[in-house]
């Protein structure tokens, strides 16, 4: 096993608050949440009744004025999507809920991202003008389309920007923006992904339509927005915001109808091709089996397949659609593993037993897949523990980035550093602390390059960044079992900042094979309990080279549900000799 492989454990040991040890909840479990900075049972309470309300997002009420005038209005509306998950889920929840409250001329665009790249440009503008709209909606994207929504205006077409991105030094002159993060914007949550602010938005306008009487004058029984909860909790954990409590509220809600059987027949059937029951549903699933799913169409073809499956009224057209997009991932992840081994061979020559990697990996091949660089460049981050940008071709001498980044390093920020000291060297970027995109010339590869590593090694006080891993700690023997396993698993939902419990422990091996090609089938012993384990995508000929009798390991406790057979199973993150 690499060292690189073998993290420093840093065991939490948050303080159970006296209000939290007076809850009347399993000992294991208040110490799990005192980890994650809960203090008073009353954080745990995630009815919808605790949502942040709406009135201090600045621009909402003008957003639901407009919209409303638009209805009125019979105005045409085109929403403006983005190609990953966040913007497929907030761009099926703006046309099916405006559909539902009157608006009869509404239509969705979702730029291609191997034409047109990211947000409202204004190539797309010139696109969107052919239907003759006379209002763009965005969703997850626009704050920073200064160009695009200047485009839109001069065509005497109105804009209204909903997103949740970090805004540049410049807004554009939209008619109206909702964005938690733009500047003041009071808004408590600023973690809220495109979907949430989109959400809000629709909240905002039901209630302002309301009071206009419009429902009840035409008939229209007024939607139920919990019906685009669904939606909400698979943009939410899709696009990895951080899971502060107005977003685990939002999730908890939206797995709650999709383990009932209310989810809209496009979810239910990713789920069934993901080989997944929803009745069961996770945040973990939404995150590794539904998301990537549908983000596989904006990776390798056009995300309206994706959108389209969302929309889907019946079971069968579903199907279908889950279908393609179950296909296209399986392309995805051939082509991922195919970029996967060229990248390995470009870093073969680096010293990864000492300090002297780079501050930050910059990886290029001309023949990778544009769509997919963005799941590179997560596989090498976790490999070297370094921020990683992985470029590919955009055609005629451009390239386009895509980077994932490390705790303490906001990528965005250190993208905005390279662009402030070296003016031009970047044509454009976005994003957030932990992923990134940007556009720059092939000619400056080599001195983004360097420019980049300076700037994280300044950052860093050019220490080599240190792989540290959180634990909540050793259970005990008597503790891996399958109640307690459930205990775990129902008192998410866990996510982004609110991590899954990781536990740590040394083992015996008792038994040990590979399935699935790659993954590491285990039985493990401890401390006189037998317990069944698995480790996902481990390095197959080194452990053949080199099985373990012995072995430590940061692990989840997991349940493993074979044909009705339920018992706990431990999920390997990460494990070492012992």
């Amino acid at each position: 096993m690499s060292p690189l492989s073998v993290p420093a454990i840093r065991r939490w040991n948050g303080e159970i608050s006296s209000a939290l040890q007076g809850a009347a909840l399993p000992q294991l479990l208040k110490q799990i949440y005192a980890n994650r900075g809960i203090k008073h049972p009353d954080e745990l309470v995630l009815g919808l009744n605790k949502l942040l309300p709406p009135h201090s997002l600045r621009g909402i009420d003008d957003a639901a004025e407009l919209l409303a005038d638009a209805i009125e209005g019979e105005a045409r509306v085109l929403v403006v999507g983005d190609f990953d998950a966040d913007g497929a889920t907030s761009c099926a929840m703006a046309v099916s809920v405006l559909r539902q409250m009157g608006l009869a001329e509404i239509a969705y665009l979702v730029p291609n991202r191997f034409e047109f790249g990211y947000g409202l440009t204004p190539e797309i503008v010139e696109l969107a003008a052919a239907q003759a709209p006379d209002l763009i909606v965005t969703v997850d994207n626009g704050i920073s389309s200064v160009e695009g929504v200047a485009a839109a205006r001069q065509l005497g077409i109105s804009v209204l920007v909903t997103d949740h991105h970090l805004p540049g030094a410049v807004l554009p002159q939209a008619d109206v923006i909702v964005n938690p993060n733009q500047p003041g914007c009071a808004f408590p949550s600023k973690s809220l992904a495109g979907v949430g602010v989109m959400f809000y938005v629709l909240s905002a306008l039901r209630a302002t339509l309301r009071e206009r009487h419009w429902f009840e004058d035409h008939g229209i029984e007024p939607p139920n927005l919990g019906d685009a909860l669904d939606l909400v909790a698979l943009g939410t954990i899709a696009d990895v915001v951080p899971l502060d409590r107005n977003n685990r509220i939002l999730v908890a809600a939206g797995l709650a109808r999709i383990r009932s059987g209310r989810a809209r027949p496009g979810i239910e059937a990713l789920f069934e091709v993901g080989g997944r029951d929803h009745r069961a549903a996770t945040a973990s699933d939404l995150g590794f089996i539904v998301g990537p799913r549908l983000n596989a169409a904006g990776r390798l073809d056009d995300m309206s397949i994706g959108i389209e499956c969302l929309l889907a009224e019946s079971s069968l057209s579903a199907r279908e659609r889950a279908q393609t997009l179950h296909q296209l991932n399986r392309e995805r992840r051939d082509i991922e593993q195919s970029m996967q081994e060229d990248a390995l061979q470009q870093l073969a020559s680096l010293d990864f037993t000492t300090n002297a990697l780079p501050f930050a990996m910059t990886l290029y091949d001309p023949t990778w897949h544009q769509g997919v660089i963005g799941i590179l460049a997560s596989r090498i981050r976790e490999r070297t523990h370094r921020p990683t940008v992985v470029f590919a071709q955009a055609g005629d001498g451009w390239l386009k980035g895509s980077g994932r980044s490390i705790p303490g390093i906001h990528l965005r920020d250190m993208l905005d550093l390279v662009a402030t000291q070296h003016p031009g060297l970047l044509s454009k970027f976005g994003g957030h602390a932990m992923a990134a995109g940007l556009s720059l010339s092939e000619a400056h590869l080599d001195d983004f390059q360097q420019a980049l590593n300076q700037a994280i090694a300044v950052t860093l006080n050019h220490q080599p960044p240190q792989r540290i891993q959180d634990s909540d700690g050793a259970l005990k023997a008597e503790e891996l079992t399958l109640a307690v396993a459930e205990q775990v698993t129902q008192a998410g939902p866990w996510g982004q900042q609110f991590p899954e419990p990781l536990f740590d422990g040394e083992f015996a091996v008792r038994h040990h094979r590979i399935v699935g090609e790659k993954h590491l089938k285990l039985s493990l012993e401890f401390d006189g309990t037998d317990v069944e384990a698995i480790a996902f995508n481990i390095d197959v000929a080194d452990w053949l080279e080199n099985p373990l009798q012995r072995l430590g390991a940061l692990y989840r406790l997991g349940i493993n549900d074979y044909r009705g057979d339920r018992s706990p199973q431990l999920v390997i993150d990460s494990f070492w000799p012992i």
